[in-house]
């Protein structure tokens, strides 16, 4: 049975201590001298080889850690370099659908960025169109996430950014209907914490669409559902639902919401509106008690000092610098002129009513403004209880008013000045308005205002050149002062430069594009350089911003006759007489007009107007009467004469007429009419006689005319000065100036010359010759007719 029993060979592990000196051949140091590889690996590694008598301290040639078989046989490599280059990193798979949901997540965060952006650049359309992609990119990811994953791993947060972009989005682009659905969509999910404060934004757009009840409906409820510890918001909603209450007219809770806001945080928009709800339902006491607390409320802003150098400390002078006018600074003034803004506004809207009189009221709150951080309004107010003063016509007040500022400080007392040299330069007192105005200047010499009112009183004065500095000192003080640069323009034209009066209208149009005045001045500039494209060009503009002004149009129809387009003159002329049908000129051009083509008939209604107008004026009765004449009706015509003989007794060139038209009539009262014509005729002869007999030798001196309205020498020096302007047709009637010749057997001069003109050849209808009814000059009267 032994002989299959072998004794295990005899092992180093019964050797507690064997091993420790065997060794590597390959650390033998005793050879390293010798070793080629071993000395090529140093010079190749160092550059040269190790200094000789330098030996290393010996160590254990078998470190820990180490066992036998991994150092028995290898090589020395202390770089590693036998392990090979490192492994490529391990590509990203694209296609895997975690790294798809990330690459659109990351899509989908940009273009909500985008469409802020673009929202923020006032591109409204671009910014809707991103938050539309944005929210379809959105949906895309949520279907491919509910794949992946759970449900629980969604983005809620995502969720709700692209949701509310694209709910601003189309509130921004007034889409209200859309934008209220996508608030429902959020405020209706649970898993969006806080979403009911989005109500607020469903109000303000029922707000925008005067859906008032549904508007307060969504404020009340966004207030119950935000915590008492967000005061703030709080306080915006009930001022939101108190502006509402206003423009619903319930100013009972208007006042209970401001009242409370009043009570918790003060602050100027909820105390001017709780003003407006006071002054809306009349309770006097009220509205003083509220502009009080409107004065109280805390500005919360620095006092001017802090930005005023307490030392010579150049570092302390550059830090004030640097503050002086930074965006906190800027905010600072803007809540400033804000909350005086709203003072002023208040105490002008309250203090006609708060008391028995506008003028006891506006002490009242002037006295309440002394006593506040508001002291300098106090000014302020006083000058504009002056200018209410001049809205009621009482302009003794009004100056007296102004005339207390003379002792205060420069800014007030140029300001006060400024207005007392307007009011009396309207009251055509120059001497007394150039008195203030140099106390304003004196006061302020940068006040652009008092330079412009100095300047007037000079141009009134007739010293352009004068006034045309102050005009250029006022505008080098303040640009945008219009009324300095339309000064300007006006002395330019006075003064007959009319390239630097187009230069100053033009300028004043690049800032008041719709300005009636310039446009007008700039036409008018055009005309006087013979340029009437131009004008027709600058009046075409001039009628679309005010389409109905009768003489703009007339002035265009006066341009298109100068060119001789009748056609659009007439359109023109006939617009300005529909407008204003009481300008003579205008009248008188469109009955010359209806002559000149033959069309009798239709000048007599704007004669007869004429007439209306101006009825001593025989000249437009004796047209109208030719007009009947003209056009066949010698009944009418013969009535008319008789009415003109009767109105203007003395009128020889109404004579004139009805002794023809009795003569072809055979009418009776030939014989009467004839007998007047003789002694007026007489009686002119006589006068005639006189102004010869007064004149000088020189014959420099032209006789003073004399007669009534009526007569006929008076119509001549009346329609001569407008002669220029009509037709051929309204020349002026027969003068009297011919020289006097006495014959006791002179015929009566029965001839006259048509007001109208000689009339229009007409074709010929009878076999008989017909006498020309308007050429007497050759006519003889019978015996009975001559002066005896």
């Amino acid at each position: 049975m032994m002989q299959n029993v072998h004794l295990a060979p005899e092992t180093d592990e019964d050797d507690l201590y064997s091993g420790y000196n065997d060794y590597n051949p390959t650390y033998d140091t005793e050879e390293l001298e010798n070793d080629t590889a071993f000395q090529q690996a140093v010079r190749t590694s160092h550059g040269r080889r190790p200094p000789d008598g330098v030996t290393r301290p010996m160590t254990a040639v078998r470190a820990a850690g180490f066992t036998k078989a991994a150092l028995r046989g290898s090589a020395f490599d202390p770089l590693g370099q036998s392990r090979g280059p490192a492994p490529p990193l391990e590509a990203k798979n694209e296609d895997s659908p975690e790294e798809k949901i990330r690459q659109l997540e990351k899509k989908v965060n940009e273009l909500v960025e985008e469409s802020c952006i673009a929202n923020s650049c006032g591109d409204l359309k671009l910014a809707l169109e991103k938050a539309k992609d944005a929210g379809r990119k959105e949906r895309v990811l949520v279907r491919q996430r509910e794949q992946v994953t759970t449900p629980e791993n969604i983005n809620l947060d995502l969720t709700y950014s692209v949701l509310f972009n694209l709910a601003s989005q189309y509130s921004a682009n007034e889409m209200y209907a859309e934008a209220l659905n996508t608030y429902q969509v959020i405020v209706k999910n649970k898993m969006f914490s806080n979403a009911g404060r989005l109500k607020v934004n469903m109000g303000n757009i029922y707000l925008k669409q005067r859906n008032y009840s549904k508007a307060i409906k969504f404020y009340r409820m966004a207030l119950d559902q935000i915590p008492s510890v967000h005061k703030e918001m709080r306080i915006k909603i009930m001022q939101n639902i108190g502006v509402t209450f206003i423009k619903t007219g319930q100013y009972s809770d208007a006042i209970n919401s401001f009242e409370h806001i009043m009570s918790m945080a003060p602050n100027l928009k909820a105390g001017f509106n709780l003003i407006l709800s006071y002054f809306a339902v009349g309770d006097r006491d009220k509205m003083k008690k509220a502009f009080q607390k409107l004065i109280a409320v805390p500005l919360e802003i620095d006092e001017d000092d802090k930005y005023i150098s307490p030392s010579d400390d150049p570092h302390t002078n550059l830090v004030i610098e640097a503050i002086k006018n930074d965006h906190l600074r800027q905010m600072e003034r803007e809540r400033k002129a804000m909350a005086e803004k709203y003072i002023m506004t208040a105490a002008k809207l309250i203090a006609p009513v708060i008391e028995t009189s506008f003028a006891v009221g506006y002490d009242w709150c002037v006295e309440v403004v002394k006593a506040s951080q508001y002291v300098e309004l106090a000014n302020d107010l006083e000058i504009n209880k002056a200018i209410t003063y001049l809205r009621q016509k009482d302009f003794n007040q009004a100056v007296e008013t102004l005339k207390m500022f003379e002792k205060k400080d420069s800014r007030v007392k140029s300001a006060a000045a400024t207005n007392l040299s307007f009011l009396y330069y309207l009251e055509n007192e120059f001497a007394q308005a150039s008195s203030y105005a140099d106390l304003a200047v004196n006061s302020d010499r940068y006040n652009p205002s008092a330079l412009t009112n100095k300047g007037n009183t000079v141009f009134a004065n007739g010293d352009y050149e004068k006034a045309a500095e102050f005009y250029k000192e006022a505008l080098r003080n303040d640009s945008s002062c219009t009324e300095a640069l339309y000064n300007i323009g006006l002395t330019y034209k006075r003064l007959n430069r009319l390239d630097e009066a187009l230069d100053c209208f033009l300028k004043l149009h690049a800032i008041l594009r719709n300005s009636a005045q310039v446009l007008y001045q700039i036409a008018n500039v055009y005309e006087l350089m013979e340029d009437p494209n131009q004008a027709i060009e600058w009046l075409m503009q001039l009628i679309s911003v005010v389409p109905t002004d009768s003489r703009a149009l007339s002035k265009l129809g006066e341009l298109y006759d100068s060119e001789g387009d009748k056609s659009q003159a007439f359109q023109y002329y006939y617009e300005s007489y529909r407008y204003f049908p009481s300008n003579i000129e205008v009248i008188e051009w469109l009955g010359a007009y209806y002559i000149d083509t033959q069309f009798c008939e239709k000048a007599i209604q704007y004669f007869e107007r004429a007439s209306l107008i101006q009825p001593t004026q025989v000249k437009w009765q004796l047209m109208v009467a030719s007009c009947f004449r003209r056009s066949g009706n010698y009944q009418k015509a013969l009535d008319t004469y008789k009415e003109i003989h009767r109105k203007f007794p003395e009128n020889v060139e109404c004579l004139r007429f009805l002794v023809r038209l009795c003569t072809d009539i055979g009418l009776k009262e030939v014989q009467e009419y004839a007998t007047k014509l003789k002694r007026l005729e007489k009686m002119k002869e006589i006068r005639e006689q006189r102004i010869k007999s007064g004149r000088d030798s020189s014959g420099g001196s032209r006789g003073r005319r004399e007669g009534s309205a009526g007569s006929d020498s008076g119509q001549n020096c009346t329609a001569s000065s407008k002669g220029e302007r009509l037709s051929a047709k309204l020349r002026a009637l027969p003068g009297t100036n011919e020289p006097y010749e006495s014959s006791s057997n002179k015929e009566i001069d029965a001839s006259y010359v048509d007001p109208l003109g000689p009339q229009a050849e007409r074709p010929k209808t009878a076999a008989k010759k017909r006498i020309d009814e308007d050429d007497f000059a050759d006519e003889e009267l019978g015996d009975d007719l001559l002066p005896e």
